[in-house]
């Protein structure tokens, strides 16, 4: 819904990504998803615990390498649109596998008392590399450590350059702290655990979330909210931020029973990772496969759906033709989703 709307040119305000500074609707999806990844983690790791940590750090490190190749594999995808020396090396997935895998191993073979303690080193090391080895004003664009590392690491070339200069918002060095988001989420799982009273959780979580969301910001006057960074204060509220959300979603789900509406949501659910890697398949295809000249100059499947249907559909207001667009992509997805989901099809990395 906030990566492929029709045309970057006509996009609603609260479906797009704040630029540097500050936290928008769209900014919490990605440490969203790093933070239900780490519940997750407590309910599925807990049946190898006990038996095996050798083995299931073995199951972690084959996961993390699975993942980033798919992620590296859909930034080459369709294989013949880029030479090798511009492929990007890093990318959603890529920050995925690695936040999880370095969350993963210090969840399984840390106490659990000592994730809170690991967890705010973890923030507060990387805010201090994060202000001591920048230039000028660290927190910019121009002069943070975390363009330095990856573009000295991969090379100018292998680094996204959306920005208009050589950064990559997925990096290394922001690794760190997006581990803690996925460590918060670990927390939470485990506390979900063990208190038996929903009523009770709810309010844990909600007071979890409410502390979280105003000590990030508090935060924030120091250390500006930043997602391209992703900055500690930018962990901090968005892991309250989820918080503040589960605990909701679990009074009207859990307590109130009210599930009927949830259903198109579960469809994702079940099998986020496959349907991810399918939206990113399905524009790179409809942009760089299908594909033709015309008088007009080169067209692409992308951008005949866009002008010729969802434009013709809205054609006074081009941000509702955009918006429907990206519905559009959505709803395909979620098809794909709904025909492995009545088929009991859960792929699993």
């Amino acid at each position: 819904l906030v990566n492929t709307p029709g045309s970057w040119s006509y996009v609603y305000p609260f479906l797009l990504h704040k630029k540097w500074h500050g936290i928008l609707p769209a900014d919490l999806v990605f440490p969203f998803f790093l933070f239900i990844i780490g519940v997750s983690m407590a309910f599925s790791f807990s049946k190898y615990i006990d038996r095996s940590v050798k083995g299931l750090n073995k199951k972690i490190i084959k996961r993390v390498v699975i993942i980033f190749l798919i992620g590296l594999l859909l930034n080459y995808f369709p294989f013949y649109h880029k030479p090798l020396a511009e492929l990007r090396i890093m990318g959603v997935l890529q920050r995925i596998a690695l936040a999880y895998g370095l969350a993963a191993v210090i969840c399984v073979n840390a106490g659990n008392r000592d994730l809170w303690k690991i967890g705010g080193a973890m923030l507060l090391g990387h805010w201090g590399l994060l202000y001591g080895l920048g230039t000028g004003d660290p927190y910019s664009l121009q002069n943070n450590i975390s363009k330095v590392i990856d573009n000295f690491i991969f090379g100018t070339g292998h680094v996204y350059h959306g920005f208009g200069i050589p950064f990559d918002p997925e990096g290394l060095f922001g690794t760190i702290p997006a581990a803690v988001s996925v460590i918060a989420g670990y927390l939470v799982g485990l506390k979900i655990k063990e208190t038996k009273n929903r009523n009770t959780l709810v309010k844990n979580l909600l007071f979890y979330g409410i502390v979280g969301v105003i000590g990030g910001f508090l935060w924030n006057l120091v250390l500006p909210v930043n997602k391209p960074l992703w900055t500690a204060s930018y962990v901090v509220v968005t892991s309250g931020a989820a918080c503040i959300c589960l605990g909701f979603l679990m009074e009207l789900i859990d307590i109130r029973s009210y599930r009927k509406w949830t259903s198109p949501f579960v469809v994702f659910g079940v099998n986020p990772m496959i349907l991810y890697v399918v939206s990113i398949l399905l524009v790179k295809t409809m942009i760089y496969i299908f594909r033709w000249e015309s008088v007009s100059g080169s067209r692409t499947l992308y951008g005949w759906l866009y002008q010729e249907v969802f434009v013709a559909i809205s054609p006074g207001n081009l941000r509702f033709a955009s918006l429907l667009f990206a519905l559009f992509v959505v709803f395909v997805c979620w098809l794909v989703g709904l025909f492995l989901y009545k088929r009991n099809v859960i792929i699993k990395v």
